[in-house]
């Protein structure tokens, strides 16, 4: 019987050893598996996608979707610099035979859009078409330009904002600015003040009125060429020419011609034919007096054949030709420095009312 119980402990014990054996079995199996499969992110992923596997089939897509997150980190920058010495086209497509939809400019920049086939699709400014990569660069070498041609223009955000001689709040104001006011910055003195081009001379102001703005050249469409050319083309036409000093005898002549030529004309014919005998008093071409000028041979027909002068001695003209003369005598233009004029027909140039200039 001892034997008997003896052997029942021993085969109890044996079995105790066997349960606790296949436990510590188990919670080792566990605690690898544990290190080894998510099964958490396993059941994630597939309500996001049913058709995920699990255990070692979710960790290989939770890989492979940090893989693609590191990747889409380090890819290139979709800036685009313009590597030409003068100017390029855009084009509508990516062909040299397609429409020209603008141009971009040396040290122009702008963003990638889209890229084939050696063409880059592109938006800078209001402009947006296809470039030539030939003409382009693209990732460190697009950096590194525009960090050389770039600038960093401060925009005030507050109603008036005070530049300072230095970087501190008790020094000597030398100006203020409004709210839109756009400086250059020179340099970051620190995380308080920058030094900005004021009015040719360094200032300072505080940066916790500014908002800063890294600004590169951008391109044109046509219609901004075209706009910008024709406002131009207006500018140069009205620049003073400067005023010449006449007396009153002069300028009253000047007022007669001008009733004789354009007296049934709006302000601008009657400026215009005023301009163009001041444009003649200018010149080393003409002579070099308002009378000299008006009476020179086979130049003005009013002047030779008498009505010049009967206007002049009756004084029989209107405000506005008085009031064109003074300002054509003042430098006022509206011909830019032509010297001719004529009823309008089949000659180029500026047409004002019926006359044309050039």
């Amino acid at each position: 019987m001892l034997k008997g119980r003896g052997m029942a402990i021993l085969y109890a014990a044996l079995f105790l050893c066997l349960i606790l054996s296949g436990v510590f079995r188990l919670d080792a199996e566990a605690v690898e598996t544990s290190e080894k499969a998510v099964p958490f992110n396993a059941g994630i992923a597939q309500i996001i996608d049913p058709s995920a596997g699990t255990g070692q089939e979710a960790v290989a897509g939770l890989t492979k979707s940090s893989d693609t997150s590191r990747k889409t980190e380090e890819k290139e920058s979709d800036l685009v610099m313009v590597n030409v010495q003068q100017v390029m086209n855009v084009r509508a497509e990516a062909s040299e035979d397609s429409d020209k939809v603008g141009v971009l400019y040396k040290d122009c920049g702008g963003r990638i859009l889209e890229r084939k086939d050696g063409w880059t699709r592109l938006k800078s400014g209001d402009l947006i078409g296809w470039a030539s990569d030939e003409y382009l660069l693209f990732g460190d070498e697009a950096e590194a330009m525009a960090d050389d041609v770039g600038n960093l223009i401060v925009t005030i955000e507050t109603e008036t904002l005070r530049v300072r001689e230095a970087p501190n709040k008790d020094a000597s104001v030398i100006g203020l600015l409004t709210a839109d006011d756009e400086l250059e910055i020179i340099d970051f003195v620190n995380d308080d003040w920058i030094s900005v081009d004021y009015q040719d001379e360094t200032g300072y102001v505080s940066t916790e009125f500014v908002d800063v703005d890294f600004h590169i050249d951008a391109g044109e469409t046509l219609a901004a060429i075209r706009q910008r050319e024709e406002e131009e083309r207006r500018a140069k036409l009205t620049a003073n020419q400067g005023a010449v000093i006449v007396g009153g005898d002069d300028l009253r002549l000047l007022a007669a011609l001008i009733h004789c030529e354009a007296g049934s004309e709006t302000y601008n014919g009657k400026l215009a034919v005023g301009a163009v005998v001041m444009n003649r008093v200018r010149s080393g071409a003409y002579p070099d007096t308002i009378s000299g000028v008006i009476f020179a041979s086979g130049q003005f027909t009013p002047a030779l054949n008498g009505k010049v002068a009967r206007v002049y001695t009756s004084g029989n003209f209107s405000a506005g030709c008085y009031e064109a003369a003074q300002a054509a005598i003042n430098g006022e233009t509206n011909v830019g420095s032509a010297t001719h004029f004529r009823r309008a027909g089949n000659h180029d140039g500026i047409l004002i009312d019926n006359q044309v200039f050039w």
